[in-house]
């Protein structure tokens, strides 16, 4: 097959994937059917369509009507025409089944463990979750947990957590999200990462970081 890499910043200036957004490599959607069924129907035509170009997204069904898509290159480590022609087809599809797409919840959670010696600790985790180690990440062989990667320290931080949760969000919504947290009770640690990330702790001082693609 042919193709050509496409960056974040050329996925977000095309007009035409508005269903879209890029989160941790890849491009996300959802389409709420008008129940289980139509989306079952919805998903067999999404899988047909991935077939005939031979380029095969993760797609998940739940209840009571939702379809989600994941799409990527996996030779490319991110983001080819491949996945843009697709993610039109399917946009197309849904329309004419009328399917509505949705993305207000999308979000792509990672598990952080600070440590001055990931190599001695990441078997523990491996062997405790039953994840497989992806060059120095652990990732769930389902593909439905969350990754686990270790953030080099050169302290123990014995002061502080050293486990931190990163949601990643789409890039127009990170503000809000931010927003929301700190309107939750949150308290926003540092915007000296943004527009990549901001770090936030909730009122006993556990930390996570809200984070986009941008100026990565």
């Amino acid at each position: 097959m042919r193709y050509i890499p496409v960056s974040p910043v050329e996925l977000d200036e095309l007009a035409d994937l508005d269903d879209w957004r890029f989160v941790l490599g890849a491009m996300h959607a959802e389409f709420r059917a008008s129940g289980f069924t139509a989306a079952a129907s919805l998903l067999a035509e999404f899988a047909a369509t991935a077939d005939r170009r031979d380029h095969h997204p993760e797609m998940h069904i739940r209840y009571p009507g939702v379809v989600t898509v994941t799409l990527s290159t996996h030779v490319t480590g991110g983001l080819s025409t491949l996945d843009v022609e697709l993610a039109q087809d399917i946009s197309a599809l849904a329309r004419r089944a009328g399917a509505v797409a949705g993305r207000l919840t999308m979000a792509c959670v990672e598990i952080a463990i600070d440590t001055t010696d990931a190599d001695r600790i990441r078997p523990f985790w491996a062997a405790a979750l039953g994840y497989r180690d992806d060059n120095g990440t652990l990732v769930d062989p389902r593909r439905v947990g969350p990754p686990v990667w270790f953030q080099h320290t050169t302290d123990r931080r014995d002061e502080r957590q050293r486990f931190h949760i990163d949601v990643s969000v789409p890039h127009d919504q990170a503000a809000g999200r931010v927003e929301a947290v700190v309107a939750a009770g949150g308290r926003l640690v540092t915007d000296a990462f943004a527009r990549s990330w901001w770090v936030l702790a909730d009122a006993d001082g556990n930390e996570c970081c809200i984070c986009t693609w941008q100026d990565r």
